[in-house]
């Protein structure tokens, strides 16, 4: 039997399976790079669909010691959670024209589109908790409720007055109060402006533009923008957080199988009825993987709301 070789092989003739190889690779790196969590969140290698790992949740003490004394030893604290993986899937509509392309075309052509939707939704999911499958509680957002650690723009100093360098500060502050190091910044593009304008207290600028390869940074924290698709603004204008407190893990490859007779429910044309494929003369694309996400820590995240938050 010849080998399968998606070079060779039109899409008509391969309407289910996996995303090759080099173009699944690609889509993946592509959505590391894209969705901000796992820019942000510790990776967890994933072999099955649950995984238990352990966790240092505080390490032992050290104690001053004369000659010949014993040595008191502490036990550190290790806690064991467990991750589980969800599938996320995307239905892209697409001409029949693509039918006629090789499997690698197609899915070259196809990268930026289930890039973005993995990306979004993942992000949406993890960040706000929004359609999540992965339970109540456990998005980064939600953290930030159950601890409060909340702080309105313009009252970083107290409420005496609108110094986006105290804001920040202050919201450094809370993760710092939990014993912890906040390690980057997600924000939205809209926010930027304010982040370039921003002085401290000798007016010089926070925001440190990236160059050389490196991000942005703000205060010497690196700043992540999520696609605006991602974010409640009405909820959150910023976050911070200690990361490695977030966990993220991807169990397999990209699948995808192809239809032609579908009506997308989903999806609703200009008369507000739903997509029929076979009479459009068109197909769509279903493309899944799966993906796990967990917090570690009701602390270790914090927000910069709106007044009215």
């Amino acid at each position: 039997m010849p080998t399968f070789n998606p070079n060779n092989v039109l899409l008509q003739d391969a309407v289910n399976g996996k995303v090759p190889t080099e173009q699944a690779t690609l889509v993946l790196k592509e959505f590391m790079q894209t969705a901000a969590i796992t820019q942000l969140a510790k990776y967890e290698p994933m072999t099955k669909p649950e995984k238990e790992f352990t966790y240092l949740a505080s390490g032992p003490g050290a104690y001053w010691v004369g000659e010949g004394e014993r040595i008191q030893t502490d036990k550190a604290t290790w806690l064991t959670a467990k991750m589980t993986t969800k599938k996320l899937g995307v239905i892209i509509p697409a001409s029949k024209e693509f039918l006629n392309y090789t499997v690698t075309d197609f899915f070259n052509a196809m990268r930026p589109a289930i890039r973005e939707a993995f990306a979004i939704k993942f992000d949406q999911a993890a960040l706000f908790g929004v359609g999540s499958p992965f339970g109540t509680g456990v998005s980064v957002f939600e953290k930030v409720n159950a601890s409060g650690n909340k702080i309105t723009i313009g009252t970083g100093a107290g409420g005496t007055n609108d110094s986006l360098y105290d804001d920040l500060n202050a919201l450094m502050a809370l993760i710092e109060d939990g014993d912890k190091d906040p390690d980057g910044f997600t924000t939205i593009r809209r926010f930027r402006q304010k982040l370039r304008g921003a002085k401290d207290a000798n007016g010089l600028p926070l925001f440190n533009e990236a160059n050389g390869g490196a991000s942005s940074q703000v205060l010497g924290l690196p700043v992540g923008y999520v696609d605006s698709k991602s974010w409640d603004y009405t909820k959150a204008l910023l976050m911070t957080g200690a990361w490695d407190y977030a966990r993220y893990g991807i169990l397999q490859d990209i699948e995808y199988k192809i239809s032609e007779e579908a009506t997308l429910t989903t999806i609703q044309d200009d008369q507000g009825k739903p997509i029929n494929l076979f009479e459009r003369d068109m197909f769509a694309l279903r493309a899944t993987m799966q993906v796990g996400f967990m917090t570690l820590s009701d602390d270790a995240f914090a927000a910069l709301v709106p007044p009215a938050a």
